[in-house]
């Protein structure tokens, strides 16, 4: 099988010659960088240097998939945020982020801006998914990454006051979860336009260790729910953390994998949501692909397989210092499944 040809086989149920290993959130690091040179952060917003960086996932690691982008910030540009230049320990560029003050408080009104997908740098990064698309035809799967309305919404207001929103007037959430479901879902359609086979919602801000699992249940549920009832191609929802207390809601938004960190449980996620959910993950970003070597790698595999992940993967964003030989090893443990 070609990797997309695998991909699809475990999303559809069916026996793959092996079990796939790609990233549902950014994978890129220094090393792949060099090989390819392509460097940050001309990749964050210039779309033929992003198509080049996310290919490296392919021609470099030997992943099932590429993906694209590699921050959390376009959707939140385009409504208004201020966006401040990712910077690594080392002063090495790193990932963007979202800078202060917000564009929001939570009485303002709001509502999504009719130009809302040719602002910012979202031209470039469907500009990159028409190119990853020519290049890879029906080879490699391409996924697109939008980012849920919970973490829109944190981005717009500032984490604090949704937070204090979130327990003392929920309700006045509302305007702000609609506007940043439908930012995410345009996005989402936009890129299935350009060329993307899967969407990937990135909603970090959703995780149990922020927000109370009420709250999940009763605001962030109804609105995930609704978006990917408007896309049309397979979709991932990750949330960062441990989520064993919402993973059973997480199961019933409509998506077809769930992409996990180590700390939840794969088997209560099987549980849970039953045997129609694909599971990805889990192996730690932080403490074992960066800072540990191949054979604790290789250890955290076997081990997230045997708890029932069904498409190996990093659990979240790759580190862009992690070492190359960590990544290449998930690739040879996902090769003998």
């Amino acid at each position: 099988m070609n990797a997309k040809e695998r991909v699809m086989a475990v999303l559809n149920h069916q026996k793959a010659d092996r079990m796939p290993c790609f990233g549902a959130n950014s994978t890129v690091t220094y090393e792949q960088m060099e090989k390819v040179q392509a460097f940050w952060p001309e990749g964050h917003g210039n779309g033929e240097i992003m198509a080049k960086q996310a290919m490296a996932a392919y021609t470099v690691l030997g992943f099932d998939a590429v993906r694209v982008p590699f921050s959390q910030t376009f959707e939140a540009e385009a409504l208004g945020c201020m966006i401040k230049p990712g910077r690594a320990v080392d002063g090495s560029e790193g990932i963007p982020g979202i800078d202060h003050p917000p564009p929001f408080k939570l009485d303002d009104s709001i509502e999504l801006p009719n130009d809302f997908l040719s602002r910012g740098k979202i031209p470039e990064l469907l500009k990159a998914v028409r190119i990853l698309k020519k290049e890879l035809a029906d080879e490699i799967p391409v996924v697109g990454g939008i980012i849920g309305p919970f973490t829109i919404a944190a981005a717009l207001l500032d984490m604090v006051p949704l937070l204090k929103a979130s327990i003392k007037t929920p309700e006045k959430m509302r305007p702000f979860l609609e506007v940043a479901e439908k930012a995410g879902t345009a996005l989402a359609q936009a890129l299935i336009e350009a060329g993307a086979d899967i969407i990937c919602c990135e909603d970090m801000t959703a995780s149990p260790m922020l927000v109370s699992p009420p709250t999940y249940r009763d605001y962030e549920l109804e609105y995930q729910r609704k978006q990917f009832e408007s896309i049309s191609v397979p979709k991932i929802l990750h949330i960062c953390g441990n989520v064993d207390k919402i993973v059973d809601w997480m199961g019933q938004t409509g998506a077809d994998i769930l992409s996990l960190e180590p700390k939840a449980s794969g088997k209560l996620a099987r549980e849970k949501c039953g045997s129609d959910i694909i599971l990805m993950g889990g192996v730690d970003t932080a403490k074992t692909l960066y800072l540990k070597d191949t054979h604790t790698v290789i250890q955290e595999c076997e081990k997230t397989i045997a708890d029932g992940i069904q498409i190996l993967a990093p659990g979240c964003s790759v580190a862009p210092g992690t070492p190359m030989e960590n990544l290449l090893a998930m690739v040879e443990v996902a090769k003998t499944h």
